[in-house]
């Protein structure tokens, strides 16, 4: 990722498109907080997210990761400027490894997904380890709309969370689903109202920080290690399809929720 991140891109604490914060005892949270991208994947804001994601993984004493996004808005999944990136040659669909950076992370993370998931957003959904999402806020794998296949892992991804049928319908529809939709304790594990989402995210997290450590890294890595497995073997399959596909990419159909 090096390559296509600048060092500049990265922002201080105060305007920073995502930041880390010590919420409680065994608890840090990562806020995707980029309210006028829609928190699109920009370079700064990709940036910003590694930092969080390395420095959560430093944590001498945390436990569990709370991920949070907007009201409105999760993750947008990749930036119009980023598609044009991809298109030009100047990004490589394998640099987009977030969501396989998630799951991967030492340390179990719960997401409180009370705004859209869209794209890329959905694969850092899907690659959370507990999730709770809101009724009325809007989830998808929109690639085929943009004329490119999917990538981030979701070939495989989705369907860990969804099952087949359901994820392969969305991958190729690129139909974008109503959180009310799913199927709570199934799908996600829990489906609420918007303003409940992150209360109910954070006494999952509460529940998680109780044991111990050690214990917690352990499970993480052993309930993570198929699903990572799955997922490098399938950025690889990606890589090759989006070389076959970028010329149909239209990023004229981007658009948050």
């Amino acid at each position: 990722m090096s390559g296509w991140l600048a060092p500049e891109a990265a922002a201080d604490a105060a305007t920073a498109p995502v930041v880390l914060q010590e919420l409680e005892d065994g608890i840090v949270e990562i806020g995707m907080r980029d309210a006028p991208g829609c928190n699109a994947m920009t370079p700064a804001w990709v940036h910003a997210f590694v930092a969080a994601l390395t420095a959560a993984g430093a944590h001498p004493t945390a436990k569990v990761v709370l991920l949070t996004g907007l009201t409105d808005h999760f993750c947008s999944g990749a930036s119009r400027e980023t598609l044009a990136d991809l298109a030009a040659g100047r990004l490589a669909p394998t640099e987009l490894t977030l969501a396989r950076d998630v799951l991967a992370h030492p340390l179990p993370f719960v997401a409180a997904a009370e705004g859209h998931a869209i794209g890329g957003g959905l694969a850092l959904l899907a690659a959370c380890d507990l999730a709770v999402i809101a009724r009325d806020a809007r989830y998808g794998a929109t690639f085929m709309n943009l004329g490119i296949t999917p990538g981030m892992g979701m070939t495989v991804l989705l369907e860990t969370v969804l099952g087949r049928p359901l994820a392969h319908e969305l991958l190729f529809t690129g139909d974008v689903r109503r959180g009310a939709t799913f199927i709570p304790g199934v799908h996600f594990n829990a489906v609420l109202p918007r303003a409940a989402v992150r209360g109910h995210a954070l006494l999952l997290a509460r529940a998680l920080a109780e044991k111990p450590r050690e214990s917690l890294r352990q499970l993480k890595a052993a309930l993570a290690a198929p699903r990572v497995a799955a997922v490098e073997a399938a950025l690889g399959r990606e890589a090759q399809m989006h070389a076959a596909t970028l010329p149909y990419l239209d990023v004229t159909q981007w658009g948050a929720p």
